[in-house]
């Protein structure tokens, strides 16, 4: 199946123009960084990884002592068991890059 580009553009800019949108800027981002710069916005995924990390831990001890709500605590911990391995997996590709950045020759 080949896909038409010209009127694929055409149709978006249709429904641009009859849902008013026509003369903005563009699309805007969902979530706009706090931080303008690189570092910050890592910084901010990863307090936000810890904190749902410790959330996770803080739902099991609650459910350890009995005072949480089962559903409550699978939540949590399905959340922070996915927080930490997406966590694992970018360090892996980030240390992948990193090596393959060495190995590149000058």
């Amino acid at each position: 199946m080949t896909v038409n580009i010209s009127g694929a553009v055409q149709a978006y800019d249709k429904i641009l123009r009859e849902s008013g949108a026509a003369g903005a800027a563009g699309i805007e981002p969902r979530d706009k960084p706090q931080s303008g710069d690189f570092a910050g916005m890592v910084r901010e995924a990863a307090q936000g990884a810890v904190d749902t990390l410790h959330k996770g831990e803080t739902q099991s001890l609650q459910a350890a002592t009995g005072t949480a709500d089962l559903n409550d605590v699978v939540m949590a911990v399905s959340n922070a068991e996915m927080t930490l391995q997406t966590v694992v997996t970018v360090r892996d590709k980030v240390l992948q890059a990193y090596k393959d950045i060495l190995r590149m020759p000058i």
